[in-house]
C-alpha cells in the first residue's frame, strides 16, 4: 500500500509488509476468504482532543462543522487496528523465503494470469503512457489484494482515526505516525465531501488503505487517474482506473522505462567491505565502479548499468541470506511500500505471472 505520500518512510515496514511478519497475512486463499475479528470500542466523540481536531479541520478546508465533528466523533476506537500495527517483537527474525511464500502462490499467480489476459490491452496502453511494465503493475495489484479478492473490511473512518489518536505509543515514532494519519483524515473526509458520499461507506485495510491499489487517501487525491474516461474515479471496481492509477504513482516517482529492477551480485571476499555496502541501505548510491571496487561483483549488463546501485540484502532467518544489486526501478518500487522484501514480491510475482502469459 503506498504510504510514502505523505512522507511516511513507513509505515513499519508498511502495513502490508508488518502484517506479514507478524503473521497476520495468510496465504493467498486464507486471504481472500479470511475476516480479522474487530474488536471496537468508544466513540471518538467522547475525545475532546478529537473534537478539537475536527473543529481546526472544518475550518482549514472550509467543510460543515457540523458534518466533520460528526464524521470524526461517530468514529470508534479499532483495538484490532493498533494490534495490527504493533512493531514486530524483538525476536522475531525475517525469512524472505516465508516471506515470499505468502506472496508468491499458485492461488494468486493463476489469478494474475487472469487479471492480465482480461486486462492486456489497458496494460499495455498504461506501459505506453506511462512507461510501467505490465509485470510490475500485475505484481502490484496481487500482492496488494489479490486482484481486489481482498480489499479490506474495516470502516476507513474507524482505522484512520484509530491511528490518528491512538497510534501504538511503544513505536518509536509514534507521534510522527499520529500526524501522518491526521493528515490522511484531512485528505479522507475533504474527498469524501468532493464526491457528496459517506465517510461510513468506505472500507479498507486496517491502516486505512483502500480499494484494488490500496492507495491511502492522499495517495488516491495525488495519484489515481480515471483511465476508463468515464468521468469517475473507480479503484474497486475499474481495473482500468487502477491500473492507470497505479502505473501514474510509479511515474510520479521517477520510473524508469527499459530499466531492470535488479542484477545478480556475488561477493569477492578478498576486498569485501560489507558495512560500506549496507550502510545506504536500499537507497541507490554506488557506481558500477565504487560498488564493484568494495568487493561486489557484477557479470553481463549490470557492467554496463548506468545509474547508481543499492545491495539489497534478503536475511532468511538462521539461513544465509540473499543479495542482489538494486536499481533505482528497485528503489522506485519501495515507494509503495517501504520495505525490500516488498518489492521483491511484486517483481516475482510480476514475472511469474508474465511467464503463464507470455511464456
Amino acid at each position: 500500500m503506498p504510504f510514502q505520500r505523505a512522507g511516511f518512510a513507513f509505515l513499519l515496514i508498511a502495513a502490508l509488509a508488518s502484517a506479514a511478519w507478524a503473521g497476520e497475512a495468510k496465504s493467498a486463499k486464507k486471504t481472500a476468504a479470511a475476516k480479522p475479528a474487530q474488536t471496537q470500542g468508544p466513540l471518538y466523540s467522547t475525545r475532546p482532543e478529537a473534537m478539537q481536531f475536527a473543529d481546526d479541520l472544518a475550518a482549514r478546508r472550509d467543510l460543515d462543522p457540523d458534518w466533520v465533528r460528526d464524521a470524526i466523533g461517530q468514529s470508534r476506537y479499532n483495538a484490532t487496528v493498533v494490534r495490527l500495527m504493533q512493531p514486530p517483537t524483538k525476536t522475531f527474525v525475517k525469512n524472505w523465503r516465508v516471506y515470499r511464500s505468502r506472496f508468491i502462490d499458485p492461488v494468486r499467480i493463476e489469478a494474475g494470469r487472469r487479471f492480465w489476459l482480461e486486462n492486456q490491452q489497458t496494460l499495455e496502453r498504461a506501459e505506453k503512457e506511462y512507461g510501467v511494465p505490465a509485470e510490475i503493475i500485475v505484481g502490484i495489484i496481487g500482492v496488494e489484494t489479490i486482484y481486489g479478492r481482498d480489499t479490506g473490511s474495516f470502516r476507513v473512518m474507524d482505522a484512520l482515526t484509530t491511528l490518528a489518536f491512538d497510534f501504538p505509543a511503544n513505536h518509536p515514532r509514534a507521534k510522527e505516525r499520529s500526524e501522518f494519519f491526521k493528515g490522511e483524515i484531512e485528505q479522507f473526509l475533504t474527498l469524501q465531501n468532493r464526491l457528496e458520499a459517506n465517510p461510513f461507506d468506505a472500507r479498507g485495510s486496517f491502516a486505512g488503505a483502500m480499494g484494488m491499489p490500496q492507495f491511502m487517501p492522499s495517495s488516491r487525491v495525488k495519484y489515481a487517474v480515471d483511465f476508463d474516461g468515464d468521468g469517475n474515479i473507480d479503484l474497486t471496481g475499474s481495473p482500468a482506473d487502477v491500473i492507470g492509477s497505479v502505473a501514474s504513482y510509479f511515474k510520479a516517482f521517477n520510473w524508469q522505462p527499459g530499466m531492470p529492477t535488479h542484477y545478480p551480485v556475488s561477493f569477492d571476499k578478498s576486498r569485501l567491505d560489507m558495512d560500506a555496502l549496507m550502510a545506504p541501505d536500499i537507497l541507490p548510491t554506488f557506481s558500477v565502479a565504487s560498488f564493484t571496487a568494495k568487493g561486489a561483483v557484477l557479470e553481463g549488463p549490470a557492467l554496463q548499468h548506468q545509474g547508481p546501485l543499492a545491495l539489497i540484502e534478503l536475511l532468511n532467518g538462521q539461513d544465509a541470506p540473499q543479495y542482489v544489486a538494486g536499481t533505482e526501478n528497485f528503489y522506485t518500487i519501495t515507494r509503495y511500500n517501504w520495505s525490500s522484501y516488498y518489492a521483491m514480491a511484486v517483481i516475482e510475482l510480476g514475472r511469474e505471472v508474465a511467464a503463464r502469459v507470455r511464456p
